[in-house]
């Protein structure tokens, strides 16, 4: 065994124990109602039970994918009862009758905000996803589920151009990130079904990002548009963030690869390079939240999802490099697992912070549970990146 395989190994071993022994059990325990199948937002750090309030329905899809890829990782807990009790109050709770789901419901399940966010019905499908292929008994269901879903986007959504519409009628501004989220859904899909729609849906997507999302002269990524996918006039279309170029070279290397574009492999690297560059505080070891459109700081608190995000990107491209490229990607894998874990620590077992500030502070608040997708998602990426050396 080389000595880079047996780091990355011992990076993957030690994570994957974090989340099937700690972080699994705390947020099964805490967050999760056992008796009603329905979670919370967040877990208070000093109780490590779930804070009641508001639930967000960008949440309960990614608690769904959590515990099932959680469960493939190894935990040894109840994931497909709790995937599909997540599921069927989810459905139940925040279903519009357009097929569409809420963005927010109450503790008891009056929903608090019903308007339509295509970023939740990004995670709706992502879900989705997850759960065909890993309970066979809701295949068939979760598939028509999530064709009714994209039937109604098609038809109430669609940008006449390319991507989605944020509401109809129009608001603005267009967002490059629930399309993302759509992208990794469609690629989620495209990997278990034989339905071309959802390979057409992906190749859409990337085209999205690579004529228009991407900057043609920068190469950085915008987060806003106005409605004929133009950059945002004023200060808001300048916003850039670093851990969204990370996840979008995950993903175009992702597409890249299976359809040996080489566009999308270039503009994947261009993407991490920015990020890599000016995205991350050298003090703190972290990527930070956002950037401006010429490059310089914006936001500089660090969420715990940018981190997640470096780590994929860092093991996609470490994937299809060779040579000092390759080490160099390697030895990032390492520095962004380090940037993660310092998020770990004088916590409850199995629990976060989310929110590092450039004093080197970190904010005193609950861990939110829409968190853990990322770190189940980047664990996910690691386990397989370790397993193919």
């Amino acid at each position: 065994m080389s000595s880079e395989t047996a780091h990355v190994q011992k990076l993957a071993d030690d994570l994957t124990r974090w989340l099937t022994e700690d972080a699994l059990p705390a947020w099964h325990a805490g967050g999760v109602i056992s008796d009603t199948g329905e979670c919370y937002d967040s877990i208070d750090l000093a109780t490590q039970q779930g804070v009641p309030g508001d639930r967000r329905a960008r949440v309960i899809p990614r608690q769904i994918y959590s515990f099932l890829e959680g469960a493939r990782l190894g935990w040894k807990g109840p994931s497909e009862s709790v995937a599909t009790r997540l599921w069927a109050w989810f459905s139940d709770t925040y279903r519009m009758p357009d097929g569409t789901f809420a963005a927010t419901a109450a503790m008891d399940n009056t929903l608090t905000d019903a308007r339509f966010d295509l970023y939740n019905q990004a995670f709706v499908l992502f879900a989705l996803a997850h759960m065909a292929d890993k309970i066979p008994a809701c295949a068939s269901s979760a598939e028509a589920d999530a064709k009714s879903l994209v039937e109604v986007l098609v038809k109430s959504y669609k940008h006449p151009v390319i991507g989605f519409r944020e509401d109809n009628p129009d608001r603005t501004p267009l967002r490059a990130n629930p399309h993302m989220h759509l992208f990794e859904a469609a690629m989620a899909w495209e990997s278990i079904s034989n339905d071309p729609m959802w390979s057409g849906m992906a190749d859409e997507l990337a085209e999205l990002a690579l004529t228009k999302l991407i900057d043609p002269v920068n190469g950085g990524l915008r987060e806003f548009f106005d409605l004929h996918w133009g950059p945002l006039l004023g200060d808001e279309g300048r916003i850039l963030e670093p851990g969204h170029h990370f996840e979008w070279a995950w993903l175009l290397v992702r597409w890249g690869t299976s359809r040996a574009d080489a566009d999308a492999l270039v503009a994947a690297r261009r993407l991490y390079d920015i990020g890599w560059t000016y995205g991350i505080d050298e003090s703190r070891g972290a990527t930070f939240m956002s950037i401006n459109d010429d490059f310089s700081a914006r936001d500089p608190v660090a969420r715990l999802w940018g981190q997640t995000e470096w780590i994929k990107a860092a093991i996609a491209l470490a994937g299809i490099s060779v040579g000092a490229e390759r080490e160099a990607y390697t030895a990032d894998i390492s520095l962004s697992v380090a940037a993660l874990t310092a998020y770990f620590e004088d916590v409850p077992a199995g629990l976060y912070r989310d929110k590092w500030h450039v004093d080197g502070s970190f904010e005193d608040e609950a861990a939110p549970a829409s968190s853990l997708y990322h770190i189940v998602c980047a664990i996910s990426e690691l386990n397989a990146f370790a397993k193919s050396l």
